[in-house]
């Protein structure tokens, strides 16, 4: 099952709302910390600043794909429709940035990787590599991913919701597909730099054509092959992962 993208129609304020907010983190982002050679582990930032920045990236790589499915879940609300929006959309996030608990401990980890013997980054790094594009090749990808493009069943049972909680749980159970959908891709950060600002156009525009292209789902398997490639070839160019191998290549941000 692949999933045929959503379309915004009548919904293209909220989607319009999303894309604003994107804009303005990616602005943000780069004002702030473009730049900056991509560096391993954190930056330095400790756990509230990387929480706090984590979300930010999420929501500049992760709302432009949403914002078609959030002007379909708008056009289920009859009354209140902004607030109760922008609260689809705090829930969204906070999926991803509970996630970012788990990528700061990740992180965490492997920066010290790039302080080890050269190989020893290297192997972690096609690891790393090896795990994402297996991931993008296998059902539950598909899985997510379809859930993602064409959410049509999903925005039923979203509207079957009762009471006010019904914006904050759908708004969590779109997230925990997404999530589903895209942690692969955003493992590739521990490799580039999680805050390296290259990794992240590229990223979100693959997320995008995952989410929104006739053809995503083999973009989602064309770039399973592609980081399987890496996971070889960074054997022979290490620079390939300057977030694992200590190499500075592209532009990243630093700490705050």
């Amino acid at each position: 099952m692949t999933g045929r993208p959503v379309t915004v129609g009548r919904g293209a304020a909220p989607a319009g709302l999303l894309l604003v907010a994107a804009a303005a983190a990616w602005v943000w982002v780069v004002a702030r910390w473009g730049g900056m050679a991509a560096m391993p582990g954190t930056m330095g930032l400790g756990l509230p600043a990387f929480l706090a920045v984590w979300t930010l990236m999420m929501a500049a790589m992760m709302l432009p794909g949403t914002a078609p499915v959030a002007a379909l879940y708008a056009r289920t609300i009859t009354v209140h429709r902004t607030p109760r929006m922008v609260v689809f959309t705090v829930a969204y996030l906070l999926v991803w940035a509970a996630a970012g608990l788990l990528a700061y401990g990740l992180v965490t980890g492997l920066g010290r990787v790039a302080s080890l013997p050269a190989a020893t980054g290297t192997a972690v790094a096609a690891a790393v590599f090896l795990v994402s594009g297996v991931y993008q090749l296998t059902p539950l990808k598909d899985r997510c991913l379809a859930r993602c493009r064409s959410p049509v069943g999903q925005l039923l049972r979203y509207a079957s919701y009762p009471g006010r909680s019904r914006d904050l749980r759908a708004g969590t159970h779109h997230g925990a597909f997404c999530l589903g959908c895209c942690w692969s891709l955003m493992v590739l950060l521990a490799a580039f730099g999680v805050m390296n600002l290259w990794a992240m156009v590229v990223l979100t525009a693959v997320i995008t054509a995952e989410k929104l292209a006739p053809a995503g789902h083999l973009v989602a398997r064309a770039v399973g092959i592609a980081s399987l490639a890496l996971a070889v070839a960074v054997f022979w160019f290490p620079e390939l992962a300057p977030g694992l191998t200590g190499g500075a290549t592209g532009t990243g941000m630093t700490g705050m």
